[in-house]
């Protein structure tokens, strides 16, 4: 036996429609539960042992939702907020009711990979400290970012509240013409502010930041920023990865 779970709940979250939809779908007849026509959304059923049908087809429900989320800047990474708008906000249905949350965070103003999930485990898992699992960032400097610059992250920032961080990887320095620098930045935690924090502690500035990889998961060039998509397997996966 499985969880149980309201039928017009089930038939949302699966973005057949929304529960008042569902509703009326329900009361004209178009669904069936073990071949028996069902005509109230308050009936519940397992997903993982009863047979449900929406007009003659095969609902399969999936009881984890992953999405990637490209996101933008001026959102947050909360499920909810009084003063601005979320990551949560620019869902549209059916994921709206999946109980979705952020993996890990990024500040109101950097973009990039977000991921969303209902599954608790995976978060732990992406998130634990003893995972060390990669993040890697593209960053704009205000200024050159120099070979010593690289020796103090190999070595561990301190930070200004003294927390010495772990080893970290700067790479793919690129200087432009108006004096900034392109510089990609690999770290293996996540403290608050953490990359702009520690560039500060070189007397350096954040100008933009984005995230650009978790684990061996890139973020899709497709994806715009504010547009979102679900994960495959196969990129969960690779979102695990050390």
């Amino acid at each position: 036996m499985g969880e149980m779970i309201r039928l017009d709940k089930l038939l949302s979250n699966m973005g057949i429609g929304s529960r008042n939809e569902m509703r009326v779908r329900l009361k004209q007849g178009g669904v069936s539960v073990n071949g028996t026509v069902v005509k109230s959304g308050k009936e519940k059923v397992d997903p993982q042992v009863d047979q449900i049908l929406y007009n003659g087809i095969p609902v399969v429900y999936q009881k984890f939702v992953t999405l990637m989320l490209n996101k933008p800047a001026g959102v947050i990474s909360a499920t909810q907020d009084a003063m601005h708008q979320t990551v949560l906000d620019l869902l549209d249905e059916p994921y709206v009711n999946r109980n979705l949350f952020p993996v890990g965070r990024l500040d109101i103003d950097t973009v990039g990979l977000l991921i969303l999930t209902n599954d608790g485990a995976l978060s732990h898992e992406v998130l634990s400290p003893k995972k060390h699992v990669p993040k890697r960032y593209l960053a704009q400097i205000n200024t050159l970012v120099t070979p010593e610059d690289v020796v103090a992250f190999e070595s561990g920032i301190t930070l200004d509240d003294g927390y010495m961080c772990k080893p970290a990887i700067l790479d793919k320095i690129e200087p432009q013409s108006d004096g900034t620098c392109f510089v990609q930045v690999v770290l293996y935690e996540g403290k608050f502010h953490q990359v702009k924090r520690m560039f500060e502690s070189l007397e350096k500035h954040v100008i933009y930041l984005k995230r650009i990889q978790m684990g061996g998961l890139e973020l899709d060039p497709f994806l715009l920023e504010g547009q979102y998509r679900v994960l495959e397997d196969f990129e969960i996966e690779l979102l695990k990865q050390k």
